[in-house]
C-alpha cells in the first residue's frame, strides 16, 4: 500500500486513544490531511474509525453502569440530529479544510488546559442543566458532523471544565457520545458522497484501528499518564491545526 506509514500512525492513534476513552477522530483526520487524502474520504474514514475504537469501550462502560442516563440523553437526543446536518451539508474543499484547521486548534486548546476533576461530592451538589447541556450537545454535535469526528475531544474538557460529573463517568458519557455521532454523521454523509471513494483503503485503516483500539483497551488508562497523553495529543493535533490553516488559507 503506498500509505503504509498511515497504518502505522492509525495503529498508534487507536492503541493511546483507547487507552484513554477517545476515538481518535480528530487525529486520524490530522494524519490524512498531512498525506492528503481526498476530503471527501477523510470525514468517512475518520468516523468509520471512531466506531471502532470506541464501540467496545461504550459497550463496557454500560455494562458497568458507568453512565448516568438521564444526563446523558439531553446530549445526545440533540447532538445526533445535529451531526446528521453538519454531515449533509456540502462544503467546498478548501471551507473544510479552513473549519478543519480551526477545530484542531480548539481541540488542542481544550486537551492541553490542565483542570482539577470533580470529586463525589461536588457531583452531588451540581444542578444539571438540562437546556445547557442539550445546547452544548447539539453545537459540537454539528461542529462534528461537518468535519468527521465523534466530538468526545471537544466534549470531554469541556465537561471536566464544568465539574459536569466524575472523570469515569465523563469518559463513558464522551464514549458514547462518539459512538452516535460517528453513526449519524456517517448516515448524513451516504448523500453526498463521491462514486470514487476507495474502499479498500478504507478497510485497510479500520483493520489497524481494530488492532489498536484492542491492545489499547486491554492495556488500560493506568499504564498512561492521561496529562502526558493529552498534552502530547494536543502539539500533534495543533500542529496538524496550523499546517491545514497555513495550507489553505493561503498564508
Amino acid at each position: 500500500m503506498q500509505y503504509w506509514e498511515v497504518l502505522v500512525f492509525f495503529l498508534v492513534i487507536a492503541f493511546v486513544y483507547s487507552s484513554v476513552g477517545f476515538g481518535g477522530g480528530s487525529s486520524y483526520l490530522a494524519i490524512l490531511a498531512f498525506y492528503t487524502f481526498p476530503f471527501q474520504e477523510m470525514k468517512l474514514t475518520a468516523l468509520i474509525c471512531n466506531i471502532i475504537v470506541v464501540t467496545g469501550g461504550t459497550i463496557i462502560f454500560i455494562r458497568n453502569k458507568q453512565l448516568e442516563w438521564k444526563k446523558v440523553i439531553p446530549l445526545v437526543v440533540v447532538s445526533v440530529p445535529m451531526a446528521f446536518a453538519g454531515a449533509r451539508m456540502k462544503l467546498s474543499q478548501d471551507m473544510f479544510f479552513v473549519i478543519l484547521g480551526c477545530s484542531l486548534i480548539v481541540a488542542a486548546i481544550l486537551l492541553w488546559v490542565k483542570y482539577r476533576y470533580a470529586t463525589e461530592a461536588e457531583v452531588i451538589t451540581h444542578k444539571s442543566n438540562y437546556i445547557k447541556d442539550a445546547l452544548l450537545g447539539g453545537a459540537i454535535g454539528f461542529l462534528s458532523g461537518m468535519v468527521g469526528i465523534g466530538g468526545g475531544i471537544f466534549l470531554s474538557p469541556v465537561l471536566n471544565l464544568m465539574k459536569w460529573d466524575t472523570p469515569k463517568k465523563i469518559a463513558a458519557t464522551a464514549s458514547l457520545f462518539i459512538l452516535v455521532n460517528s453513526i449519524a454523521g456517517i448516515a448524513g454523509q451516504l448523500s453526498v458522497l463521491p462514486g470514487t471513494v476507495d474502499y479498500t483503503r478504507i478497510g485497510l485503516l479500520c483493520a489497524a484501528v481494530f488492532i489498536g483500539g484492542q491492545l489499547g483497551s486491554r492495556t488500560g488508562a493506568l499504564k498512561f499518564n492521561q496529562l502526558i497523553v493529552r498534552r502530547v495529543t494536543a502539539v500533534v493535533v495543533f500542529a496538524a491545526g496550523v499546517e491545514v490553516l497555513v495550507k489553505h488559507l493561503h498564508l
